[in-house]
């Protein structure tokens, strides 16, 4: 029961031996060079009033006061998860952003990134920053290395926060879908009404993930400046 639950997660479509499950995953380019020719209407104009609070809000984060492409990274990397998790919902797509695999190759390559930028550029700022303000003598080497683990286990706490939300609600869907079998109507009708509940409830985390993981990304990116 357990190998078929988690088989939704399993990318074994395949075709020629290439998985096609994570072509998927890159659908949303194809959609880019339309948007340059695009018409404005309702659903452009809401799309770029989102992405102008979310440059004025990670252009306050960084510290920027002037026009600056340094937003246009986070605010592609919020518009690469929303899309993957709202194409995660639709039924016999491939959820790419349940897996590891990609969660972990955006957060690592993002923290190596930053990592070498500070580590680079302003390396005093970084080792002032292992000892917060006011550390007794006798807590610094024990809050280095405190800030040192913290700092190392940041890419993975992003991907894991990411994966283990977005496989958590595919779950509790495939579990609800799979008791629906010989039940009576007014059990079912209930069924289908805690599903769509459940669906509504996962389209807001499929927002709030992708808008927790571009604001986090940003403030770590602040830290190295």
């Amino acid at each position: 029961m357990m190998s078929n639950l988690f088989s939704i997660f399993d990318p074994s479509t395949n075709l020629f031996n290439l998985p096609l499950n994570w072509i998927s995953t890159f659908i949303g380019l194809m959609f880019i060079p339309y948007s340059f020719w695009l018409i404005p209407n309702r659903h452009y104009i809401f799309w770029n009033f989102i992405t102008n609070k979310l440059h004025n809000e990670f252009k306050m984060l960084l510290g920027i006061n002037s026009f600056n492409g340094s937003t246009f990274i986070f605010i592609s990397l919020f518009t690469f998860i929303l899309f993957n998790n709202f194409l995660g919902l639709f039924p016999y797509i491939f959820t790419s952003t349940s897996h590891l695999t990609i969660s972990l190759s955006i957060s690592l390559s993002l923290w190596i990134s930053f990592m070498l930028y500070g580590w680079i550029n302003n390396y005093q700022h970084m080792f002032i920053h292992m000892i917060p303000q006011g550390t007794p003598s006798i807590l610094m080497p024990f809050m280095v290395l405190i800030e040192t683990i913290s700092n190392i286990i940041r890419p993975g706490t992003l991907a894991v926060r990411l994966t283990a939300n977005m496989t958590a609600g595919h779950l509790l869907l495939t579990l609800l879908s799979s008791t629906s079998s010989n039940l009576p109507f007014i059990m079912l009708f209930i069924l289908i009404f805690m599903q769509i509940l459940l669906l509504i409830l996962e389209s807001a985390v499929a927002i709030i993930q992708s808008y927790v993981i571009s604001i986090l990304s940003t403030l770590y990116s602040s830290e190295v400046n």
